[in-house]
């Protein structure tokens, strides 16, 4: 039995580190930006939006479904570039752990 021992040990490490992740994920931003940077937006590690900043020569009635498309973008860009991060971040920590192949954390 010492090795489900051993076991029992490793799975509480690995929920421990695995809560840590999570938080340092959580205070992980990303920045979009869309329209050669006239439009930027700031997504937290939960994928929410915490900033946008439009560029001032963004404010003209014909451009308003530029606009639109544009702040679009700069979400799509910021959650994009969170998620890569949170990928990165995931990996490191489960790098070396006897994982089954395909398998991904969390479950």
């Amino acid at each position: 039995m010492k090795n489900f021992g051993d076991m029992m040990k490793q799975a509480q490490g690995l929920q421990q580190k695995m809560e840590e992740m999570q938080q340092k994920i959580a205070s992980m931003e990303a920045e979009g930006t869309a329209g050669a940077g006239l439009v930027r937006v700031v997504l937290n590690g939960k994928g929410y939006a915490s900033r946008v900043e439009i560029s001032p020569e963004m404010f003209k009635e014909e451009d308003k479904e530029v606009l639109e498309d544009l702040v679009t973008a700069a979400i799509n860009d910021a959650k994009s570039k969170l998620e890569t991060a949170s990928a990165e971040q995931m990996k490191s920590m489960t790098d070396g752990l006897p994982l089954p192949p395909g398998m991904k954390l969390p479950f």
